[in-house]
């Protein structure tokens, strides 16, 4: 352990890590330290000097408190801690001219820019500034660049804090953005002008420090005190990311990025942050029944009966989809029985053995692994977070393999094969060989790799790799819904066919990602009119995500809880109310009234599931072989980033960023 180190900040003693730099040390001790350039996920580049500290007895000026650290400083004459001020008139007279010169060129926009109201310029202004500028010639005007669909510039008020640059470069991983010029030349750009392509792109607007970087989809449509906010779980992916819900009225208006360490740091894909103006189109706000080939409006009464009379003394199979919670899965389960299946795109998942469907690593473990080595998933496709996580192991020295696609992942890997044949022989071996050379190695296992016939036979094969290198296995989903129904065993043991097999009902519960034959009578359960609608015989509309309190379990097995936010639109209802009513059209009604009643059934049932945002220990079973695995090549299971579920479907903002990736992989032939 680092042995501490004492010094003096505004007269108090404290003892910290003398690795830390003076303002961490400062914020340690409780006090505030202004900055605009400094974020404590990004490389420290000294730009702002709003951070100006007085060193008693070092420099006979103020010293930058990002760059310089505890252990640089000297003792006192008689060996006295060094001292550092933060409130004396040498720091109060630095601080009022760095304000003062940053706002030599900043434009009169507060009353009509984006950041006003959130805006660490104009807070810092008022706790900081002066009331008056010595500045008397013209302000320097800069160029707006177009940065794509997703980021709006006002190039004129950037202060060069670089923020954004050491995001792109470091965390997101595409270099797409740097600073050309010098002095009152110098300027923010793209890379030949580019649009950027980065899956993360829209976090640089939330580290903007000014106005210079904002939300294109949200620009004028609201102001930060009209909006409530409500602490959310994102589902777009299987991570569960921490999100920040921000509605008007009746209307979400913007997602944002919650801090949590152990999932998604601040971090948030752009998918999940801008697929709020999906919520709103192509809607499910009313009950549908089918006749003579066509849908037709209908009352809840009145649907609800269609269902009991259809289900009445029929064998009904249902099915689960991509985006609902765990309650309604435990509910549907306990009415309808035996038959039910999650496993939609069928995986090999086995129920009973979380070790086999969540695997015993912690996302957080990523940070800190040496070896990973990634086998049949896309990370950057599949959860863009977590493969920003993988990055920074390897930008601390971790060393990559991937078994599957040679994909771009935004860092170098070690590419060992393309399919099964690498789980064995003398690549495998060279693999648990790097593994166990640098130990504290994590394998993580994506759904390109399960989700085929060989699918049980592979997971067998990667569970023995994993033991013989002694390291521990993540097993990716793409489903946010997915680990949560396995817990509380919406599966069959014949898989989607088994289940399906000779059924009358099949009770389509938001599964718009499976193609169902003609023939059994189709009730769909969803929010939106997408493919699961289409084929529907009865629609009962339902709340989506944001318009209900649910729990899901992320991909390392962590129950999270994400709080309604907003009122479904029209007629439809919460999830588990629908199957509550139509338990009690079926005459075997439900023993709870109020989603407290369900999630205390629940609890009792899978006590695990009631131990929010910690993560249960899994006990290693391997997976016994289940044959050979075959020989045809991995691909991730996510061909369309922006276009994988519904309310993505839904967007209009996705469908242009669909758009634009799909332009920039098409091959132009030379004129």
């Amino acid at each position: 352990m680092t042995d501490l180190r004492k010094i003096v900040i505004d007269g108090g003693e404290i003892e910290v890590d003398p690795n830390l730099t003076l303002l961490q040390a400062c914020e340690v001790a409780g006090v505030e330290i202004p900055r605009f350039c400094y974020h404590e996920r990004l490389s420290i580049a000294g730009n702002c000097r709003m951070c100006l500290v007085e060193v008693v007895g070092g420099p006979p000026k103020p010293a930058a408190s990002c760059a310089m650290q505890v252990k640089d400083l000297r003792p006192g004459p008689e060996g006295q801690p060094p001292q550092i001020k933060t409130k004396s008139p040498m720091v109060k007279k630095a601080r009022e001219g760095v304000m003062e010169f940053l706002l030599i060129n900043h434009p009169l926009d507060c009353p009509i820019c984006d950041q006003g109201g959130e805006c660490d310029l104009q807070d810092q202004a008022m706790a900081y500034g002066v009331d008056f500028s010595r500045y008397r010639e013209p302000k320097r005007a800069a160029v707006d660049l177009h940065l794509g669909p997703l980021i709006k510039t006002h190039m004129t008020r950037c202060i060069s804090c670089t923020r954004c640059v050491r995001f792109i470069t470091e965390v997101a991983g595409v270099p797409e953005m740097g600073q050309t010029g010098r002095g009152e030349d110098s300027e923010i750009v793209s890379y030949l002008d580019a649009a950027l392509i980065s899956e993360m792109q829209g976090n640089v607007a939330d580290l903007c420090p000014v106005g210079a970087l904002t939300h294109k989809p949200y620009a004028f449509t609201a102001r930060p005190w009209e909006l409530r906010k409500t602490q959310s779980i994102d589902v777009m992916d299987a991570l569960g990311s921490s999100t920040r819900i921000d509605v008007r009225g009746r209307e979400v208006m913007r997602i944002m990025p919650r801090n949590h360490d152990g999932v998604n740091e601040e971090w948030l894909a752009d998918r999940s942050r801008y697929i709020w103006d999906g919520l709103r189109r192509q809607r499910l706000d009313r009950p549908y029944i089918r006749e003579d080939g066509k849908l037709r409006p209908a009352s809840w009464g009145e649907a609800l009966g269609a269902a009991a009379a259809a289900m009445d003394g029929r064998e009904v199979a249902a099915i689960a989809g991509d985006l609902v919670s765990v309650e309604p899965l435990f509910a549907l389960k306990q009415l309808v029985g035996e038959r039910t299946e999650c496993r939609t795109d069928g995986a090999a998942l086995l129920p009973g053995n979380r070790s086999a469907y969540v695997g015993t690593a912690r996302i957080e473990e990523l940070d800190t692994a040496k070896a990973i080595l990634l086998v049949g998933t896309n990370p950057r496709a599949e959860a863009p977070v977590l493969n920003a996580r993988i990055r920074k192991a390897w930008s601390y020295g971790a060393e990559v393999g991937v078994i599957g696609e040679d994909a771009d992942l935004t860092y170098p890997t070690t590419h060992l094969g393309t399919g099964p044949e690498a789980l064995t022989g003398k690549t495998a071996s060279s693999a648990v060989k790097m593994m166990k050379d640098l130990g504290d190695a994590i394998v993580v296992l994506g759904q390109g790799a399960l989700a085929r016939p060989d699918g049980a036979a592979v997971l067998a094969a990667v569970m023995a790799l994993t033991e013989k290198a002694g390291a521990k296995l993540l097993v990716l989903h793409t489903a946010a819904s997915r680990v949560g129904a396995m817990d509380v065993g919406f599966t069959h043991e014949g898989g989607l066919a088994g289940a399906l097999k000779d059924v009358d009902v099949i009770w389509n519960l938001g599964a718009d990602e499976v193609e169902i034959e003609h023939g059994p009578y189709i009730i769909y359960q969803g929010s939106h009119g997408d493919r699961g609608a289409h084929a529907a015989d009865l629609i009962l509309p339902s709340a989506a995500f944001t318009e209900q309190s649910g729990i899901y379990v992320n991909t390392e097995g962590r129950p999270q809880m994400a709080a309604r936010a907003n009122f479904p639109p029209g007629e439809a209802k919460e999830d588990w109310a629908i199957i509550r009513a139509l338990s009690a059209r079926l005459g075997r009604t439900q023993p709870w009234d109020s989603l407290d009643q369900l999630r205390a059934a629940m609890f009792e049932a899978h006590p695990h599931l009631a131990e929010i945002d910690s993560v249960p220990e899994n006990a290693w079973a391997a997976a016994a072989a289940d044959g050979e695995p075959g020989s045809e090549p991995f691909a991730s299971t996510v061909r369309e980033h922006y276009l994988a579920n519904p309310v993505l479907r839904a967007s209009e903002t996705m469908a242009t960023l669909a758009r634009d990736a799909a332009a920039r992989v098409t091959k132009v032939a030379a004129e």
